[in-house]
């Protein structure tokens, strides 16, 4: 089989086995085609070697200006392919085993303050219908610590309003349970009893209905979200995504335990929810001087 053959085998593989998300796979086969475009489709696998590899991961920030980040995933996608080939018996020897991953420096994730926080979810209009349908899925995103495709994909027997947990489907398919604040179960509440029964609805099992009665995309919740930081005066503009970072951020450092905000986020790896513990040098200072024997000034 030649190789487009093999990736469209592995990307299967991916999706049937493995259960990866759509917006996953679509990120493997971008990563992948580069490969076909650099060495050609019809080329057999056993034939791409170590050196072949290393040109185009060159190629990738000589002449693309692809980041080390970026490079180090397309590298791990391509990794992926030629393990999948040696499990097929399809060659021999994985190429990659030999090359090195690019270096990438850890970010720390950028937060909204309390403040912050409380201009934006306070932005919507709750006198209006739609101001209503916008503060609960803030406020249920930021309450929970939801990623935005797990808040658009939500059905409504996936919140648990007895309980005050909701049921999120993360990375792979996999379920977990994740508290719910009162104050985000009454906004959703609210939605759910007077504004939802209005609608005209087109997929009765979502939770969250869009103006056309379907589900939110990623787009529209990203757009929403900019549209109100603009509105609360938060600079620089937010992603969703940096709802779920304040969340974990703002849980540890009230003392939440790690492992508990963990499985909340449903990381597979503690290493990735370690992020969050990093803090600012005010907050050092003021836990030093609370912990520390002679850390109190007099």
């Amino acid at each position: 089989m030649e190789l487009h053959g093999w990736i469209d085998a592995y990307l299967n593989h991916l999706r049937v086995e493995r259960v990866l998300a759509r917006n996953t796979l679509d990120a493997y086969a971008n990563d992948l085609n580069a490969l076909v475009r650099h060495v050609g489709a019809e080329v057999d696998p056993a034939r791409v070697g170590a050196e072949v590899i290393a040109s185009l991961m060159l190629e990738n920030v000589e002449r693309r200006g692809l980041s080390a980040r970026s490079s180090a995933r397309r590298l791990s996608a391509i990794r992926g392919l030629f393990r999948f080939l040696v499990r097929e018996r399809a060659i021999a020897e994985d190429p990659t085993r030999l090359l090195d991953r690019p270096r990438v420096t850890q970010k720390l994730p950028r937060i909204l303050s309390f403040d912050q926080v409380d201009r934006l979810l306070g932005a919507p209009d709750c006198t209006t219908d739609r101001g209503c349908l916008h503060a609960a899925m803030l406020h249920l995103m930021y309450a929970s610590g939801l990623r935005v495709s797990e808040l658009c994909a939500l059905s409504v027997a996936d919140l648990d309003r007895q309980r005050g947990v909701v049921r999120a489907r993360g990375k792979g398919g996999k379920r977990r349970l994740v508290p719910v604040g009162e104050v985000a179960l009454a906004h959703v509440g609210h939605y759910l009893d007077v504004v939802r029964p209005k609608a005209g609805v087109e997929t009765p099992s979502v939770l969250f209905l869009s103006p056309r009665g379907g589900r939110f995309t990623r787009e529209g919740f990203w757009k929403l979200v900019r549209r109100y930081a603009v509105g609360a005066g938060i600079l620089p503009l937010p992603s969703p995504h940096k709802l779920r970072h304040s969340f974990a951020t703002h849980l540890l450092r009230g003392g939440a335990d790690l492992r508990a905000v963990q499985a909340m986020l449903g990381h597979a790896d503690l290493g990735t929810t370690e992020i969050y513990t990093h803090v600012s040098p005010d907050h050092l200072r003021e836990a030093h001087a609370k912990a520390h024997p002679r850390g109190m000034r007099r």
